[in-house]
């Protein structure tokens, strides 16, 4: 796959808009929702892939529903810094969603949102009935989110995977 532009700046209609955080793989996609002005960002929900018309069909739902400026997907990389192998999925993904959607995408590094979002939730796990396991990836893709929300180059610039 080409390498693609590292940054890019933000259209303005993306600036004060809603965006979505994805935590992707092959089997469940999280999903987180925030935005820009408040800088806070929240899990979503959870896709299961092998679901018919998956994860298509729920994503578009989303998308009707809150109306996104943008999607930022998280990058797996192993603690040495090299690629994991779902990256070349991830990439795909990555160009599938803009050429679906017409947004921009921009990746995050997600190394360990996964511990993150399971320190996060047991921080909070009084106020919750789902076990951990069944709420991880919704909560991965809020931490993907808020880590590019509280990136100061966030305001300005994004590291771009694809871009319409």
């Amino acid at each position: 796959m080409p390498d693609l532009p590292t940054h890019c700046a933000l259209p303005p209609d993306c600036r004060d808009g809603v965006v979505f955080g994805i935590d992707f793989g092959t089997k469940r996609i999280g999903l987180a929702v925030g935005q820009r002005i408040s800088g806070t960002a929240a899990p979503l929900g959870t896709i299961r892939t092998g679901n018919s018309g998956e994860p298509w069909k729920s994503i578009s739902a989303w998308v009707a529903e809150w109306h996104p400026a943008l999607f930022v997907v998280g990058i797996a990389h192993r603690p040495s810094g090299d690629e994991n192998p779902i990256v070349r999925s991830t990439r795909e993904f990555c160009a599938h969603l803009a050429k679906r959607y017409r947004l921009p995408v921009l990746t995050v590094d997600e190394t360990l949102s996964t511990a993150e979002s399971r320190r996060q939730y047991r921080a909070r796990s009084q106020r919750f009935r789902e076990s951990f396991e069944q709420v991880k990836d919704e909560w991965a893709a809020q931490v993907i989110l808020q880590t590019w929300l509280d990136e100061p180059s966030s305001q300005e610039h994004a590291k771009a995977e694809t871009q319409t």
